[in-house]
């Protein structure tokens, strides 16, 4: 299995775009898949000069209803009509970012619904004996923060995001899975809970940003929180890959704690 990391926030490897949003390219013998599209079509920039050809890829699966993860979708498929997107249904509702009583949507481009390819799932669903998504993620241990200025808005106005649009994509690699997240907004913890109840194993590798970043400082009990998610992931025999909205600080105190079990991922890197 090859994984190419295709958009992130961060720099890294030399002439490869980066910008907030994110996407990962997975190649098997069977299958070429997109796990998200960045915020705009620079991933597709960024796929040339990696040297990977996206009118192969024949399986998308967005993690979750947001515009840094959906941007490239429109571009995407003018470029490939034949690949299959895998959405949840609920990815398409009206989703906002409500700072300092200001609200931004941060939905989905609502044209992406029309698109003839899209396959709108109501659950979890196998696509194949390889690949699969799975959601309803009910566990809320050390449920991230930040999703307390994420809502949905709704005909009686704005109610908390639950997060029920956010599936996460498992790839079968012979023995091993390897699990794929967007932002783990449900939590890292009860992602890896709902995996557990329905592999009854844990995966060799995890991909995925922990929802930790704040603008401003970390409270005491933020930073609690954090080091003991750290912990409870070091128990796994699992190597875990992040980024994106993991945030620089997280990434530190986790890093000290879980050492070569954790890794960041920047634009254009190959896990």
């Amino acid at each position: 299995m090859r994984i190419v990391n295709l958009m992130e926030d961060t720099p890294g490897v030399e002439g490869i775009y980066y910008e907030h949003g994110l996407s990962f390219y997975i190649e098997k013998e069977k299958h070429k898949i997109l796990l998200d599209t960045g915020a705009s079509p620079a991933f597709i920039e960024n796929a040339k000069k990696l040297e990977i050809d996206l009118t192969q890829v024949d399986i998308v699966v967005l993690s979750h209803g947001h515009y840094d993860h959906a941007g490239g979708i429109m571009a995407f498929a003018k470029l490939n009509p034949t690949a299959k997107i895998y959405m949840q249904r609920t990815a398409g509702r009206d989703y906002y970012n409500l700072r300092d009583g200001i609200e931004k949507y941060i939905g989905i481009d609502k044209a992406i619904l029309e698109l003839p390819q899209v396959q709108f799932l109501d659950g979890d669903y196998q696509i194949d004996e390889e690949v699969c998504v799975f959601t309803d993620i009910r566990g809320r241990k050390y449920w991230p923060e930040g999703n307390l200025l994420l809502k949905e808005k709704t005909i009686e106005g704005y109610v908390q995001d639950e997060f029920v649009h956010e599936q996460c994509l498992v790839v079968n690699d012979g023995k091993n899975r390897v699990l794929l997240s967007g932002c783990a907004h449900n939590g890292i913890l009860n992602i890896l809970e709902a995996y557990q109840e329905r592999f009854e194993d844990v995966p060799e590798k995890v991909i995925s940003g922990f929802h930790m970043t704040k603008k401003g400082e970390y409270t005491a009990e933020e930073i609690r929180t954090i080091e003991d998610t750290a912990r409870e992931l070091c128990k796994l025999n699992t190597k875990f890959y992040t980024g994106h909205c993991t945030g620089e600080v997280a990434f530190t105190l986790m890093k000290e704690i879980m050492g070569e079990q954790l890794f960041f991922v920047h634009s254009g890197d190959e896990i």
